[in-house]
């Protein structure tokens, strides 16, 4: 029989579980947005404030608030409405709307109650009407106080004071202070410069209203003026200061006094102020931002002039509004289980706790149990759900923690955790089947294999939850499974079906191996398996799983479905590590490891240093690099100059450095240059990467070592001695003030002439003198110097002086005309001169009157003819001669003229006809006539090559016939020419006689065009003699 309120139960639930079983979700209400208090000007411009209030739940929730704990009736109040939950109240009034505001959010599940908000009105009145207030007479010397007396007022003021007029305002120093506790002016010490009328300026920060006071005369006494008197605190912070947490607390303190006193401040515990204290207004005012519990104590200000000091004391109080130490969260429980809920909350002073449900107070009573922060509930029924909120509270304020109880009543469901259709477990291994149906109060469980009732026995084991345990399965165990859940309002069952596998097993693993950067391996991973699991692998590298598709560079899965082997491809450094094979089945997860070693060529040294340095060699020092798996061996030093291409081994000391060597002597640098160094380690795979480089570093000057070389000279003009040489490159000058020391004697002298020449870049002296002979020896040596000294001296070379040009020009010039293109010139050879002739120069040029066409050629030798070509057919040509030597040509002879050859015909002879018998070849042509302007016609000019050999053959005939002897084996390439006095004419197209041609007969092309260089069939040779 079932209790009637089971059947209260089972009707009240029908809704919520067919909206469960939808997954429709229900919640309660939760804030999103609570009101805030309101502060607002009394005539507010709009006449309207909105006070925010918004939750979220489903079904959506409703609103009401209440003012000053009363309901507001919004239906019948005209001026008040809703949006949303927002709270929205029109044309204002002071006395109707001023109080504080809670807004209550509610739906079907429960209500929740907001923060309480305050709405406060701003004003400001104007002061009392009054022209002029009472003068005050102080004497110079004496401290006065003027009073401001704000008007009535509600919201946050600010002062200031006016002097005389608009817009001269007081300006605050250690001498007068403007209190914005009590809105006074305080002169500490009153100067003539302050007579004049004061005004108190008062501003109301909501309203943004400004009011002014009468003026009020201060005026200077004529009895006198005041002598010293010590310090009297007129401005001062109350015996108890209350402060709240995180609030900005500021401190007044202000004293009269003649001298000005000066303000300090100081806690009395001793311990002084941290960094976020700020002291303002000459130290008036005492600011500590974001206050906090260690801030609290006693404070004294000390006023303080050379007649004595005062002090004045408070003690600053902490207090805090609650905080939440600890909330409550949504709770689902079933029926008749028990609930406990415990919030927990700081603050100053203590908070207390009370408890709402839906909006309601909480008392204690027979099921339902409160203390402090804790609420218990036993035996829970449905009347129990709905919104519950934990208040906090002290007289600073008031916090809220809300949260949801769901009480639950419902048959077992399998729907949400239904049983694995195919559960499958490993032969040996122990199987778990849970057994979690949806259930309030919880279901009472039992499990059928097939249809038979399971007992708990060794290897079964039936857990008070329902899970159910098999230990040890073997392939009897292999059965459909049932679990069967009841509760007092219903029955579920769920069934899944057990498949026993065999085992899993690593056939083929990785082994540990070490391989070199660049190369590439595969690590095997290969198994068997039974055939009903499924089988996946993976691999990761030191605990990362390994990314194939972003590390596809590297690494790649090989192998199918029962190998894993993975691939890395070109192994870097980086790769070297401990590489996992994991094999996973639906059964069980297997994994083999391996550590993969890669060694490298070294990583770069690093701090490289010079801790020595002379003028040829460095110390240096560095530390190792990492070895990458195979030990150093040694180490190479390289240097780099701003002379040198790039970075260079250099020597050492020891010549070999060694793995257990970190320092060496780099030998053999140069003087005065600045040098950078770096280190590159070995090992057996190679070369590693170069350290960083060193500080650049200069070695120290030394003396030239370095003589200059190809020291020669001569030439120049007339008594002048030239000397040159190889200047040394800037990395053998060795220091700084190089320059050259020029030595020279008169050979078969003793003693040496010094000449210095400073510039370094310099490599030419001349010596200028009448005295020096032309072309006479002188012996020369060069040497180069610094700061620190001269170096050696070059080799003694001999060279001469400069030497005069040819005295006499060369009689019995002549020429002759050679051709179109070419004419001769002859001479007579020069008697002996004093002067030394080195060659003959010919000028030559087009018209007697245009020298800018001349031309020259310049022969070297005791020659008396040159042939000068390249010149103009049948053109007239002037031609002179001289003789010249290193000093230049000397005097030219007297001009001659000469024609050249009218220019040979521009025609090849045409109708070539040719026979062959045997091995004689006959050719014949037309002749080839010279028009007038044109050389008359000598002859004609035969070329024979033979194609396999580079010989050419020439024959010259003044008929238009020729007759040939060829050999049978080759094959032979003819052209015919025209000769004339203006030298070779045009030749004809070239004509192929093959060896199988003999006995035949042909013509020749009849084509004028010149012949080209880039046919094949003649050959480079043929191209090069026309």
């Amino acid at each position: 029989m079932m209790l009637p309120w089971k059947q209260i139960v089972l009707l009240s639930i029908t809704g919520w579980l067919a909206a469960c079983t939808e997954d429709v979700i229900f919640q309660g209400p939760r804030w999103r947005t609570e009101p805030g208090d309101l502060i607002l000007p009394i005539n507010t411009p709009d006449h309207q404030a909105t006070i925010a209030c918004e939750a979220e739940g489903s079904p959506r929730p409703q609103y009401r608030w209440s003012l000053n704990g009363t309901l507001i009736d919004l239906g019948s109040d005209y001026r008040r409405h809703m949006s949303g939950g927002s709270l929205i109240i029109r044309n204002l009034d002071k006395d109707q709307d001023s109080g504080m505001y809670q807004c209550t959010a509610f739906n079907m599940l429960g209500s929740i109650l907001s923060h309480r908000a305050s709405i406060q009105f701003a004003y400001l009145d104007s002061f009392k009407t009054q022209s002029v207030r009472s003068a005050v007479n102080v004497r110079e010397g004496q401290g006065v106080v003027l009073l401001c007396g704000a008007p009535p007022h509600s919201g946050e003021l600010t002062f200031a004071w006016i002097f005389n007029e608009y817009p001269y305002s007081v300006q605050q120093d250690s001498r007068r202070f403007i209190s914005q506790e009590t809105g006074s002016l305080y002169i500490a010490k009153v100067e003539p410069s302050d007579v004049g009328n004061y005004t108190c300026v008062v501003n109301n920060t909501v309203t943004k209203q400004k009011v002014l006071s009468s003026p009020t005369p201060l005026v200077l006494r004529s009895d006198g003026v005041m002598g010293e008197y010590e310090p009297k605190i007129e401005v001062h912070f109350p015996d108890s200061v209350p402060a709240a947490k995180e609030s900005v607390v500021k401190l007044e303190c202000f004293a009269l006094g003649n001298p000005v006193p000066e303000i300090s401040w100081r806690r009395t515990s001793g311990v002084p102020f941290p960094s976020k204290v700020k002291m303002k207004n000459s130290n008036a005012i005492l600011e500590i931002p974001n206050f906090q519990q260690e801030d609290a104590g006693m404070y004294e200000c000390i006023a303080e002039n050379r007649r004595g000091k005062n002090a004045a004391r408070g003690r600053i109080s902490y207090h805090a509004k609650p905080q939440w130490l600890q909330t409550i969260t949504d709770t689902a429980r079933s029926i008749e289980e028990n609930l406990f809920w415990e919030c927990k909350a700081n603050g100053k002073p203590k908070p207390s706790y009370s408890w709402l449900k839906n909006g309601e107070q909480m008392v204690t009573e027979a099921r339902v149990q409160i203390e402090n922060g804790a609420l218990s509930i036993t035996a829970l029924n449905l009347s129990d759900s709905g919104m519950y909120q934990c208040v906090a509270e002290n007289k600073h304020g008031s916090i809220y923690s809300s949260a949801q109880l769901m009480v639950l009543a419902s048959a077992p469901s399998f729907s949400r955790s239904p049983l694995k259709a195919l559960l499958k477990a490993r032969s040996g291994s122990e199987v778990t089947l849970e057994c979690k149906p949806q259930a309030s109060p919880p279901a009472i469980s039992l499990w059928k294999k097939g249809n038979e009732i399971l007992q708990r026995t060794e290897r079964i084991t039936l857990l008070p939850n329902g899970t159910l345990k098999i230990a040890n399965v073997t392939k009897r165990d292999a059965a459909s499974y049932t679990c069967i859940a009841k509760n007092q309002f219903g029955t579920a069952s769920a069934t899944g079906k057990l498949l026993i596998t065999e085992p899993t097993r690593i056939t083929m693993r990785p082994t540990n191996m070490e391989i070199i950067v660049g190369e590439s391996i595969v690590l095997p991973c290969q198994i068997t398996s039974d055939p009903a699991l499924d089988v996946s692998f993976s691999w990761a590298f030191n605990g990362q799983l390994i990314d194939f598709q972003r590390d596809g560079d590297h690494f790649e899965r090989v192998g199918g479905t029962v190998s894993g082997d993975l691939m890395i491809r070109n192994i870097q450094l980086s790769h070297g590590g401990k590489y996992v094979c994991v094999v996973d089945t639906d059964v069980e997860s297997l994994s083999t490891s391996a550590i993969l070693v890669v060694k490298g060529p070294p990583g770069p040294p690093d701090k490289v240093s010079v801790e020595e340095i002379t003028d040829s060699t460095a110390q240096l020092s560095w530390i190792p690099g990492r070895d990458n798996g195979s030990p150093i061996t040694g180490y190479i030093v390289q240097a780099r100059t701003p002379f040198t291409v790039g970075w260079q081994a250099i020597d050492t000391v020891p010549e070999v450095v060694n793995s257990n060597m970190l320092t060496a002597t780099v030998v053999g640098l140069n003087a005065w240059v600045e040098y950078e160094f770096r280190v590159v380690a070995r090992n057996v795979v190679g070369l590693g990467e170069p350290s960083p480089a060193s500080a650049k570093t200069r070695t120290e000057d030394a003396i030239p070592d370095t003589a200059p070389t190809d020291v020669g000279g001569g030439g120049g003009t007339k008594s002048e001695l030239v000397i040159i040489w190889e200047p040394l490159p800037e990395e053998l000058q060795n220091g700084d003030g190089f320059g050259y020391i020029v030595a020279f004697r008169s050979a078969g002298a003793v003693t040496w002439t010094r000449a210095v020449v400073s510039a370094p870049t310099v490599s030419r002296y001349v010596l200028r003198n009448d005295t020096i002979p032309p072309f006479s020896p002188f012996d020369i040596k060069v040497a180069a110097y610094n700061n620190r000294g001269e170096g050696p001296f070059s080799s003694i070379a001999t060279v001469y002086s400069a030497e005069d040009v040819p005295s006499v020009a060369p009689e019995k010039v002549r020429a002759r005309s050679l051709s179109a293109a070419e004419i001769e010139v002859i001479w007579e050879t020069l008697p002996f001169l004093p002067e030394r002739i080195l060659g003959y120069e010919v000028m030559y040029w087009e018209d007697d009157t245009k020298p800018d066409t001349v031309g020259k050629v310049r022969i070297t030798g005791n020659y008396t003819h040159v042939n000068i070509t390249g010149l103009k057919a049948n053109t007239v040509y002037y031609l002179s001669v001289a003789a010249f030597n290193t000093a230049g040509p000397g005097p030219q002879s007297l001009p001659i003229n000469n024609t050249t050859r009218k220019p040979p015909p521009d025609r090849a002879p045409l109708n070539i006809q040719w026979s062959m018998i045997g091995s004689s070849l006959t050719l014949h042509w037309d002749p080839v006539v010279a028009t007038e302007t044109e050389s008359k016609v000598t002859g004609y000019l035969v070329i024979l090559k033979r194609h396999r050999y580079n010989d050419i053959h020439t024959t010259f005939t003044n008929r238009t016939s020729a007759e040939l002897s060829l050999s049978a084996g080759d094959n032979y390439l003819i052209q015919i020419k025209v000769l004339s006095e203006g030298g070779e004419g045009m030749g004809s197209e070239p004509i192929h006689i093959h060896k199988l041609s003999m006995g035949a007969r042909g013509s020749g092309a009849s084509g004028l065009r010149r012949l080209s260089c880039s046919l094949v069939l003649i050959g480079a040779l043929l191209c090069s003699i026309w």
